[in-house]
């Protein structure tokens, strides 16, 4: 058996216009955009290049080459794979760790530079650690040698399938690819379909788990019978950071639409693909109806937010009229203490009891605006909402 080449992949929203800005840095490590020339300069040199290319497969891309032989190519919808065929079996997890060393530490850095302006990501999704598929593919091997690499590095098998041209094993986070008698276009057409159709899908469960997190951040915000005047500042920028998280993604979501029918149409179109298509094929439709689940999903998550916005807004409207209204006492002593003066003095005179007077009659009031503060925030605010039942999913 020889293991041919290895390939791993992402993908996350971009455009021909993004893609256009990539192929610029590439060539000559420019941008258009308020980039720090000499960070361009140094992250470029870092990706190790050799030859730049831009072509068209159904969708524009770039491609370049390094000088260890690996493969990248960039698509304007932003799918990214890298390849190597310098590999063996004897190195094949080694090889494989290269590939992901090159795309975290070089070619993630640099694409991330490029498109650090404009509409941040959510930091829920910055950080997130990403586990790539690992694609290797094998030429004419037996089913004996596949299930030896697939015992080394996953004992679970989830699926596989074969046809003439060529058959796959596929674990959790591998894939074996027997290419039998087809070109290697071929099989990285499959292999680049499956790693968008993943992508697309993994992006969808995060959204999906970030929903549930943020509902019962809120949750946990709202449930309460009472609040003290001293915390509703704190849970309003709560719920305003919430708002904000889930507007950002909510503009993410509703991105995903165009990318899954424009890739489906591409596949079914392309006569490489028409094996794949025949087992795979409806998995298009599964990820738009999945997609517009999550759309529903995310519309209630941002009326939620919303919703509690507005209940901690008239609170702490409630909050600054108590405050107004302690302020308002204040100012009534002071002002009937100068009354005061006014009927027990017969003419104004400047003396030190008048000073003392004074004083004692500012520190008077600063006592009972500072009382009347403390009262203000260890009073507690009733929380009124609707109860749901949260038993029912």
């Amino acid at each position: 058996m020889k293991i041919h080449s290895i390939y791993i992949g992402g993908w996350f929203q971009r455009t021909m216009l993004q893609l256009s800005e990539v192929y610029d840095f590439l060539r000559n490590g420019e941008s258009q955009l308020k980039l720090n020339k000499k960070k361009l300069a140094e992250l470029r040199k870092n990706l190790d290049m050799g030859s730049v290319e831009y072509g068209v497969a159904g969708e524009e891309f770039v491609m370049f080459t390094t000088s260890e032989r690996l493969r990248i190519r960039i698509f304007e919808d932003g799918l990214i794979t890298i390849g190597s065929d310098n590999v063996s079996e004897e190195t094949l997890f080694a090889d494989v760790e290269h590939l992901k060393d090159y795309y975290e530490t070089k070619l993630s850095p640099a694409i991330n530079y490029i498109f650090s302006l404009g509409a941040p990501v959510p930091k829920e999704l910055a950080h997130i650690e990403n586990i790539y598929p690992y694609f290797v593919v094998c030429d004419n091997a037996t089913r004996e040698d596949i299930a030896e690499l697939l015992s080394k590095t996953e004992r679970q098998k989830y699926f596989e399938f074969d046809n003439k041209s060529y058959s796959v094993l596929r674990g959790d986070k591998y894939y074996f690819i027997n290419n039998k008698k087809t070109s290697q276009p071929k099989i990285e057409r499959y292999i680049e379909e499956q790693i968008f159709i993943r992508e697309f899908k993994g992006q969808l469960h995060r959204y999906l788990n970030l929903h549930r997190i943020i509902w019962e951040k809120i949750d946990q915000v709202k449930d309460r019978a009472k609040v003290k005047g001293s915390d509703v500042i704190k849970f309003s920028t709560k719920l305003e950071s919430y708002r904000k998280t889930v507007t950002l993604i909510d503009g993410r979501i509703r991105q995903m639409s165009t990318y899954i029918s424009t890739r489906e149409r591409i596949a079914k179109q392309d006569k490489e693909l028409e094996e794949f298509l025949a087992i795979s094929g409806f998995r298009y439709e599964t990820l738009r109806n999945t997609l517009e689940y999550i759309k529903d999903l995310w519309d209630m998550t941002k009326n939620y937010v919303n919703s509690a916005q507005k209940l901690f807004d008239g609170i702490k409207q409630d909050v600054t009229s108590s405050s107004i209204n302690s302020l308002t006492i204040v100012t009534s002593m002071s002002a009937g203490a100068a009354i005061l003066d006014l009927f027990t003095e017969s003419e104004p005179s400047f003396t030190s009891f008048g000073f003392v007077y004074f004083f004692i009659l500012a520190l008077v009031g600063w006592i009972a605006t500072k009382l009347l503060s403390k009262v203000a925030e260890k009073r507690k605010y009733e929380i009124s909402d609707v109860d749901i039942d949260t038993n029912i999913k």
